[in-house]
């Protein structure tokens, strides 16, 4: 009775703390102007695979990820409750960042890591079910979390809450708020944007476009050298095996060299055997290019979505000074421009008096609408452009900050990497002094 007692005031206590939890992270949303990141432990756990049925009922095997979310307000007061976790798929993951990308088209939304493996030294595995490309993939799945959660301005959406916190439903929210809509109607404008010119962009935006095609591309082209350097130096580091080979084999001829020549053979071996977690590694520093190789696209959107509400703004400007011109001529009588109907007045004579006082009075109307269409793009205009260079500012000291710190990284992993193969031969030279 008393075991059964104990294990009813352990679940008990198990529940308050679970609510405890679920209440600590309901509050994460209510704190205005600090970043989720601050008041939420966020991590990518773990991937699994998992077979199923896709929408159309074919087999497929795919990949989940395990989602865990812990609030620091628990953590800092020595709760330390288990971890609220959920799985989420690849895809979930891109319907979270397109509609983040449809709700701040002003913000240079962090990008997700590669689908497919790209830039790849041939040695290495393109297949995304392999172990090692997912394990990239989770840590490049919880880096986007957290650049997302530590935005000032990313962090507070809603659907990114829901997103970390409810497993079931979370899609339909989405769906729910429309950002599909504005998804087409961005396609559309995208379509339109390489037949159209604006007269007059924004200096700056248009710098930072130029910037990011530049950006683009000596990323790929650092990637492509990376590629073809660690293709080489795996064929070198390989072929030193064959020292191994040779001196061992050599080595059962020999007396009085023969331990000399077999020991500096397993140097060799080891050598030739280190450039897997030597490539490996460098991996780690080629994805965090990747990543900026993806960011060059995120920030040159923001820069084609700032023309396109800019062209949408001349266009809306046009047609009201348009609109001006037909009233004018409408009250004068005088036409300035050649037009059919102007042909047709001439021809046939004037319209009665009624007629152009009812055209008169919906010009009057459509020229009313014009202006107020004309002021909410100028605003909309001048918005978007103030908010995305503010976040296009905040980007640059992240990037500067980031690419400086990898390089210096593999910097340093390379100066080791040559420290190892300089111990390896010292080490060689060692046996041969002692034959």
């Amino acid at each position: 009775m008393a075991e059964d007692v104990k294990g009813e005031s352990v679940a008990s206590n198990d529940e308050s703390d679970r609510a405890a939890s679920d209440e600590s992270l309901s509050n994460t949303m209510l704190t205005e102007g600090s970043c989720l990141l601050r008041r939420m432990e966020i991590c990518v756990a773990e991937a699994e695979k998992r077979s199923g049925k896709n929408a159309v009922s074919m087999q497929e095997t795919y990949t989940v990820y395990l989602v865990e979310t812990r609030p620091m307000d628990a953590i800092a007061e020595g709760r330390n409750p288990p971890p609220d976790s959920l799985w989420r798929r690849y895809s979930e993951f891109e319907l979270l960042r397109n509609y983040l990308i449809v709700t701040y088209p002003y913000i240079v939304v962090p990008p997700l890591p590669e689908k497919r493996a790209e830039f790849v030294w041939h040695k290495l595995s393109a297949d995304n079910m392999d172990p090692d490309f997912v394990e990239r993939r989770r840590i490049g799945l919880e880096n986007f979390l957290l650049r997302v959660a530590s935005h000032p301005v990313l962090s507070n959406n809603e659907m990114l809450y829901h997103f970390l916190t409810k497993e079931h439903g979370w899609k339909e929210m989405v769906y729910e708020t429309g950002f599909q809509t504005k998804v087409q109607a961005d396609s559309r404008l995208r379509a339109l944007s390489a037949t159209f010119r604006v007269r007059s962009p924004h200096k700056r935006l248009v710098e930072m476009k130029h910037y990011s095609d530049g950006l683009q591309s000596h990323t790929s082209q650092l990637l492509r050298a990376r590629t073809r350097v660690a293709d080489r130096l795996y064929a070198v580091y390989k072929v030193h095996g064959n020292y191994g080979r040779v001196f061992s084999e050599w080595s059962a001829i020999e007396k009085e060299m023969g331990d000399g020549l077999q020991s500096a053979g397993h140097h060799m071996d080891a050598y030739a055997a280190s450039v897997d977690d030597i490539l490996e590694e460098e991996e780690h520093y080629a994805d965090q290019l990747k990543e900026y190789l993806s960011y060059a696209e995120a920030l040159r959107a923001v820069c084609r979505k700032h023309e396109l509400s800019q062209f949408e703004l001349e266009m809306a400007s046009q047609d009201l000074i348009s609109k001006k011109q037909q009233r004018e001529e409408l009250a004068t009588g005088i036409v300035r421009t050649f037009s059919l109907k102007g042909m047709t007045n001439k021809l046939f004579g004037q319209e009665a008096p009624e007629q152009r006082e009812a055209k008169l009075n919906l010009l009057e109307e459509l020229i009313a609408e014009g202006e107020e269409t004309v002021k909410e793009k100028t605003a909309e205009c001048d918005e978007h452009a103030e908010k995305a260079w503010a976040d296009i500012v905040r980007f640059k000291d992240q990037k500067d900050k980031d690419l400086k710190e990898a390089f210096i990284n593999y910097a340093l992993m390379q100066i080791s990497m040559c420290k190892k193969g300089i111990q390896v031969w010292s080490n060689a030279k060692e046996c041969f002094l002692k034959m």
